[in-house]
């Protein structure tokens, strides 16, 4: 069964005077970092869909704790489920069954792992996939990872070869199960290689939504580092032409610009599958949730 779309991202993406991709955002925390907040309440919407992030080192305990403790305070818990950390189904089916009863979670984001080694057997999301336990444990809501700049990690030669082929499997997958997709990508700072790529995968038959991955307030040498090691590609670039003007340089960075042109896009491509924004709040949580709640309530008060 096809993915279907929420009423939001339909309205999203029929109504061009509706694109507004921070209404909805979600975000993500590590547990080492939720931890330092005192009440997420005063810093989200409800409902907010958190991503956990799974760093290499973390244990189960923090993140079913995590996961717990947001879903208690009234938003969407989605921990990263990364196949090379978690070993084998068994493992996998222990940490399904825990943040379900205990945590009373129902999605995941799927990642093949930045591990240098794998724990077990499992060595993609697809392995994760087939052994048919998200199904079995109730997770209906699953996103993977998408890569409008291409991964080196895993087309080392360049290129997309091997990032669009792991792409279609699991829109292969969403086809012919009950699972809702959805497709965040790794945050960039240039429009054009992102709608390159989504208009590139559509026209392929990939039309899962897509959730813009955008990098939340932040120094701009602290991006600059986080892009290098994340792999982002053609859009460093306006990084480093913002870090030549001294004047740019001593004030935090904000995708702005980014989310601009990417709305202006949708409103006059109503079949884009850009639908919602994914905060990386790389500046720290506070930040970030305060651009994207500015931004939510600014696009709202416009006059349409």
């Amino acid at each position: 069964m096809a993915f279907a779309l929420t009423d939001r991202e339909a309205a999203s993406a029929i109504s061009p005077d509706a694109i507004n991709l921070l209404s909805h955002f979600s975000i993500e925390v590590t547990p080492r970092t939720a931890a330092k907040i005192d009440d997420f309440r005063q810093l989200l919407p409800a409902g907010t869909r958190v991503y956990i992030a799974h760093i290499e080192g973390t244990s189960i305990d923090d993140m079913v704790a995590t996961a717990r403790r947001l879903a208690d305070d009234g938003f969407a818990p989605m921990p990263h489920m990364p196949a090379r950390g978690i070993g084998d189904a068994a493992v996998l089916n222990d940490w399904l069954r825990r943040y379900s009863e205990d945590a009373g979670v129902e999605q995941a984001l799927l990642l093949g792992g930045g591990h240098a080694r794998r724990a077990g057997d499992l060595d993609s999301v697809m392995a994760m996939l087939e052994t048919g336990l998200f199904d079995r444990h109730g997770f209906s809501c699953l996103h993977v990872a998408g890569h409008p700049e291409g991964n080196r990690d895993i087309d080392r030669n360049g290129g997309t070869a091997n990032v669009d082929a792991a792409l279609r499997s699991k829109h292969d997958y969403a086809q012919r199960t009950d699972a809702k997709m959805a497709i965040v990508t790794q945050f960039a700072f240039d429009a054009g290689p992102v709608i390159a790529w989504a208009e590139r995968i559509f026209a392929e038959g990939i039309d899962l939504p897509i959730h813009l991955g955008v990098a939340g307030p932040t120094k701009l040498q602290t991006l600059i580092k986080f892009a290098i090691s994340c792999g982002i590609g053609p859009s460093l670039s306006i990084l480093q032409k913002r870090a030549l003007d001294l004047r740019k340089l001593l004030v935090p960075f904000e995708p702005t610009d980014l989310v601009d042109t990417i709305e202006a896009y949708c409103a006059t491509h109503p079949q884009s599958r850009i639908t919602q924004a994914h905060v990386f709040p790389l500046g720290g949580i506070a930040a970030s949730a305060t651009w994207a709640n500015a931004r939510a309530r600014n696009a709202l008060a416009k006059p349409r």
